[in-house]
């Protein structure tokens, strides 16, 4: 009887936290979207501006590739694997029980859709599209969703070594859950 109400409190974290996801998302694909365009309409074109050295600055570059322009002229590949990725990401935030996972997914999911839209409007064609760049950082040159992708992947490095799931449990709270039900199995069957 205790487990009625824990019902609707779990589905209405579950919901919060797909709220979480969809608004990171969503706040990674307008950042992204608008500083691309200001690169675009400001940096094409013009020499790298320096803002400390040679360590950082702005430099205009599009990207068919992927990471350090490995990949080149296979924009389509990387298209049809990010809207791989971007279902598997949908289908995951219906699981969703944590805080940590649904800030990552959000994070992976704004960059991946930040990217997969230049992918499949920018120049030089529909779905063959350059990804724009304009973030010198020494060795590379990224975007705010390269950035987002990175933060999700930290964090998901973070929640990985605390040993929590998807679903917000650790290992020993999925372990000690299996275990209750196993022996709820053996009781009902004697």
């Amino acid at each position: 009887m205790t487990s009625a109400p824990a019902r609707p409190a779990a589905q209405t974290l579950k919901t919060r936290l797909r709220v979480l996801l969809y608004c990171a998302a969503a706040l990674v694909v307008v950042l992204d979207q608008v500083t691309k365009q200001i690169a675009v309409a400001t940096l094409e074109g013009r020499p790298r501006i320096a803002v400390i050295g040679d360590l950082a600055g702005f430099q205009f570059l599009r990207n068919d590739g992927a990471a350090f322009g490995m990949g080149s002229n296979a924009t389509w590949v990387f298209t049809v694997i990010a809207l791989c990725v971007f279902v598997g990401i949908l289908w995951a935030g219906r699981r969703l029980g944590s805080r940590s996972w649904a800030w990552a997914l959000g994070l992976l999911l704004g960059g991946l859709t930040g990217n997969l839209i230049d992918r499949l409007v920018r120049p030089p064609a529909f779905f063959h599209g350059a990804v724009v760049d304009f973030i010198d950082l020494h060795f590379f040159v990224c975007n705010v969703a390269d950035i987002a992708i990175t933060g999700a992947a930290a964090v998901l490095i973070v929640v990985s070594f605390r040993g929590i799931g998807l679903d917000g449990r650790t290992e020993a709270e999925r372990e000690g859950a299996s275990e209750t039900e196993n022996a709820g199995e053996g009781e009902e069957r004697s």
